[in-house]
């Protein structure tokens, strides 16, 4: 596994993007070495550039397709369907550079053999890639022991994650009787006191035993583990495995020990001015950008619904402090006159004609600009929430006071990760988010949060 901004990634599907990088590259110099009749042989450096600028497009618009999301793609026809779309778009984009930059044109005739040769060879890799996948080829092995929920989180997580790079050689516990653990596809073997664990993964040529007991107190298997890692096989805390495994911590398994104990949770001053620097430059930059904007919006609300332009009400911020968050208003004034504080929800009848707009483009969220100027808010964070549904989910949520101890943030990790939720259940997964950030929070974490953001607000997804 190789670790990026936080986050583990296998080495084969790091192999996959950057094979698939080439093959588009590849693509474009073949054709380039084609059509050039006059001297097939020969190429300049003029070429090489142009292609990576393809191929860097191309891969953009892959990646905004979800094609690098493996487990989204249902099959040969949608695989198809989706690499014709992104590279539709690609073909506008490229267009829209070569009007801006005529220099950079590689040539109709160029183009079309590469998008030509691009379908034969990317299909062709794709599938291959999936049949690799299918068939778990490349796949680290590991033995999971314990049958409780941890276990059977850790077993629903790799079963729909067919790409994650892992495969369970089997399940052995100590306690198991039928209906234990659903939908295991390895077999389970039930073993007194885990006796011969170590002999079993050595047999099986194991490099990984994942630790899925929730409660260790008197059931944890010290000797057989032991055994295990002294022989050089690793043993995981299922907690940990879980967390690089999805990209989020299981608040509902954890226990505090874990939470004292674990990698992460580092701060350092020159973190906290860097990311105060970057919210204040950046937050200058995008309002005197979208100024003319947000007056567009404004007059727009205005004729649309009568009512103040902006909306301000009170959020719980950093340390519990409460502040004002400021955002465009996209629902009718006194929305909650009736109802009295409610989270919003799929077609909320409340939401204006501007306000649907808004709230899909996110331009709604543009005034908290304001808020990130005077420190109450930072670029990246937890969402903020009220204080009436943080009162009543701390009483419900382990760990639910930990997200304030960081500032709130426009767009977050729980935000790109999770659609948007208006349940108690939908309040932990994101507070599982939020607490895998706060975490490892870190500056190029940020970075990705924000490219996952944009790519999110291009496609309208997630708002209500």
């Amino acid at each position: 596994m190789l670790r990026l901004f936080k986050q583990y990634y296998p080495i084969r599907n790091i192999f996959f993007v950057i094979g698939e990088g080439v093959i588009i590259f590849l693509s474009v110099i073949t054709a380039s070495l084609i059509t050039n009749t006059s001297n097939p042989t020969t190429l300049d450096s003029a070429v090489i550039f142009k292609a990576i600028l393809v191929t860097l497009v191309c891969q953009i618009c892959l990646s905004y397709a979800d094609l690098y999301e493996i487990h989204t793609v249902g099959g040969i026809r949608e695989l198809f369907i989706r690499l014709l779309q992104a590279l539709g778009i690609a073909t506008i984009l490229i267009a829209g550079i070569y009007l801006i930059f005529p220099q950079m044109i590689i040539g109709t005739s160029v183009y079309i053999l590469s998008v030509c040769i691009l379908l034969l060879f990317l299909g062709s890799w794709r599938l291959t890639y999936s049949l690799i996948i299918n068939r778990g080829l490349f796949d680290i092995k590991i033995v999971l022991i314990g049958a409780d929920s941890l276990a059977q989180n850790i077993v629903n997580e790799i079963n729909f994650r067919n790409d994650c790079g892992y495969t369970i050689s089997c399940i052995v516990t100590e306690k198991y009787h039928k209906g234990t653990i659903t939908d295991a596809r390895s077999p389970i073997i039930r073993k007194a006191r885990y006796a011969g664990l170590a002999e079993l993964a050595k047999k099986l040529k194991i490099s990984k035993i994942v630790v899925g007991i929730k409660e260790k107190r008197g059931e944890l298997p010290i000797e057989e583990l032991l055994k295990c890692r002294v022989s050089g096989i690793e043993v995981l805390d299922g907690n940990s495995f879980y967390e690089i495994l999805t990209g989020k911590l299981n608040v509902e398994q954890i226990n505090p020990g874990w939470l004292i104990f674990s990698e992460g949770f580092e701060t350092s001053r020159f973190k906290r001015l860097f990311k105060r620097l970057s919210d204040i430059f950046l937050s200058l930059i995008l309002f005197t950008v979208f100024f003319p904007l947000m007056l567009f919006v404004a007059l727009l609300i205005k004729i649309d619904s009568k009512g103040p332009v902006i909306f301000s009400q009170e959020r719980v911020g950093q340390g519990r402090k409460l502040y004002y968050v400021h955002k465009f208003r996209s629902m009718v004034a006194d929305a909650e006159e009736n109802s009295g504080p409610v989270w919003a929800k799929d077609q909320d009848d409340r939401v204006t004609r501007v306000g649907n707009i808004i709230r899909k483009l996110r331009i709604d969220e543009l005034p908290q600009l304001l808020n990130v100027l005077k420190g109450e808010m930072s670029f990246v964070g937890p969402r903020p929430e009220r204080e009436f549904f943080v009162d009543m989910l701390e009483k419900q949520i382990p760990y639910y006071t930990e997200r304030f101890s960081v500032k709130p943030g426009i767009t977050g990790w729980a935000q790109v990760c999770y659609p948007y939720g208006s349940t108690v259940e939908d309040a932990i997964q994101k507070l599982n988010f939020d607490l895998f950030y706060i975490k490892n929070l870190s500056i190029f974490m940020d970075l990705m949060i924000v490219l996952k953001t944009i790519k999110i607000v291009v496609l309208g997804r997630g708002a209500r």
